[in-house]
């Protein structure tokens, strides 16, 4: 059956065709977006959910989306998405940080040449007739200090046209290398140093804890005396009452901004003072930016439900088109190998520990470990998978290590997962072969070779004479056909294995019997 996607949002027709042209079956409802209740009554019919900022994406939503494998943000901002609800679900919510970045950095050096010469009030002005020449005297931007908050993509973008402007730039970014500062001409700086030095501030930084209010009243009175303010990222990065004090004293000579902390923004602290600038977050309002984000957004969400690629994912990790089929086996295997261990743990898991040996340490780990965990915590928990595993582990407490190593021993690549509880620690070493299907190779340290199979028998027994024979008498006499045998021992005489596939469920009678056996340690039936 071909995947189906929802747009409930004005997208472009270019989108709606991607969708067409790659055999995903599309409704296209734009207005769906401001209609919650409706949108929550027929989610669940979707794999695919594309929107833009009227669509929110709540708990409520998700909870009727039984189908839904991604939610596809046209656009850079996710606020209007629940990202732990949505990954909780384990629905990947994708954006496109791209598509509109040019039309972005563009509206914040336009917004900074209208408060440099006051253009919007020159042109109210001249067309009511008053001709007011002397009135509208600006200022200079060559020569000047641009203080960028947040040297991103987009920030990078408004450097590179600053510093065509002849302007100095500066950044506050911590996450911007040196080496990356120097590539693309700017100086990089500590945020005090930004506020005394920059002429013009201009924000291009996501709205975090860490940055909400990162222009407060007590950094706005940091600033040069004169200083003009450009917001074209999100509302409440700076203190919209503050800056309105600082305005009316006369300390701020100017502010733009597209974006407010309350949207549809009706009423402000800012509006109607003389020297502001505001328009309604048209940061992204361009035909290309428009078409870019939808054709993007398309491109994603396509990727992603019928080859498995992942790109831009704010909560996970992104898999390239050529990585996935590469991927696929591997995941398999982490999923089965958590499984495995997860079927045989009863008490509360501690810690989980992943090593990746030999050429599998070289692919998407985070993706192996999702899947691993996700396989570990399903026989417990049911309704759980590769997006929502590791926030549903970190809730639990359970602690999760991962160690690569690019030596390989016997094996190609060889992932080797390690449950610890309170009372045990127990290893399973699996690999994929040629076939691409993966084996179980290692189990506490016994040699075995065995494939997954949908109904197994796992048995721990001391290594004694008879114990074969006893125990597939059993299966026979229940008229249990035996698939596949695996065994493995430590030493002579010591711990033994076996893993057995059989063709159907195993009886709890018949368990029991196994588990009555001499020398039976343990007897547990596991389904894949």
């Amino acid at each position: 059956m071909a995947p189906r996607v929802l747009i409930s949002d004005a997208l472009s027709p270019a989108a709606v065709q991607i969708f067409k042209d790659r055999g995903i079956e599309v409704d296209f409802q734009p207005a769906l977006g401001k209609d919650k209740d409706k949108l929550a009554e027929i989610i669940g019919n979707y794999d695919g959910l594309a929107i833009r900022s009227a669509t929110k994406v709540t708990p409520k939503i998700l909870a009727n989306a039984t189908r839904l494998k991604v939610v596809g943000r046209a656009g850079i901002g996710v606020d209007n998405v629940d990202i732990p609800a949505a990954t909780a679900k384990g629905v990947i919510v994708m954006n496109t940080p791209f598509g509109n970045s040019i039309t972005t950095a563009e509206h914040a050096i336009a917004m900074m040449f209208a408060l440099a010469r006051e253009i919007p009030a020159a042109d109210a002005s001249t067309q009511a007739g008053k001709w007011e020449k002397n009135r509208f005297m600006g200022v200079e931007l060559t020569a000047k200090t641009l203080g960028i908050i947040g040297c991103g993509n987009i920030g990078s973008i408004v450097a590179d046209r600053a510093i065509g402007l002849k302007m100095k730039v500066i950044a506050f970014d911590p996450f911007l290398s040196p080496e990356r500062a120097k590539d693309i001409g700017v100086e990089k700086v500590e945020l005090d140093d930004l506020l005394a030095r920059a002429d013009v501030i201009t924000l291009h930084t996501p709205l975090t804890d860490k940055t909400r209010n990162v222009l407060s009243a007590e950094a706005i009175a940091k600033t040069k005396k004169g200083v003009r303010i450009v917001n074209c990222a999100r509302g409440g990065l700076v203190d919209e009452a503050a800056l309105a004090e600082a305005l009316k004293s006369g300390h701020v000579a100017g502010a733009a901004f597209d974006v407010f902390i309350t949207e549809p923004a009706t009423e402000n602290p800012l509006f109607g003072l003389p020297n502001v600038i505001c328009t309604p977050h048209l940061g992204a309002s361009t035909t290309e930016a428009q078409e870019n984000v939808a054709l993007q957004v398309a491109e994603q969400m396509s990727d992603y439900l019928l080859r498995g690629a992942i790109s831009n994912a704010v909560n996970f990790p992104s898999i390239t088109a050529e990585e996935a089929p590469k991927l696929k086996p591997f995941i398999e295997l982490a999923e089965k190998l958590g499984s495995f261990a997860g079927q045989l743990t009863d008490t509360d898991i501690q810690t989980v520990r992943i090593t990746y040996d030999g050429a599998v340490a070289s692919l998407k780990i985070k993706a192996l470990t999702s899947a691993a965990v996700a396989g570990l915590l399903r026989p417990a928990l049911a309704d759980i998978n590769v997006v929502s595993a590791p926030s549903i582990a970190k809730e639990r407490g359970i602690v999760v290590e991962e160690t690569t190593r690019e030596i390989a021993g016997d094996y190609e690549s060889l992932i080797t997962l390690t449950v610890i509880t309170d009372k045990m620690e127990r290893s399973i070493s699996g690999t994929v072969f040629a076939d691409g299907r993966p084996r179980i190779v290692d189990i506490k340290g016994i040699k075995v070779d065995a494939e997954f199979a949908p109904s197994m028998l796992y048995v721990t027994n001391e290594d004694k004479p008879g114990f074969v024979g006893r125990f597939a008498g059993l299966l026979g006499d229940a008229g249990i056909n035996i698939a596949t045998f695996a065994l493995g021992r430590d030493r002579q005489g010591g711990d033994a294995i076996a893993l057995v596939e059989v063709d159907g469920t195993v009886p709890a009678e018949l368990l029991a019997k196994v588990q009555q056996l001499p020398s039976v340690k343990q007897a547990k039936p596991l389904a894949f």
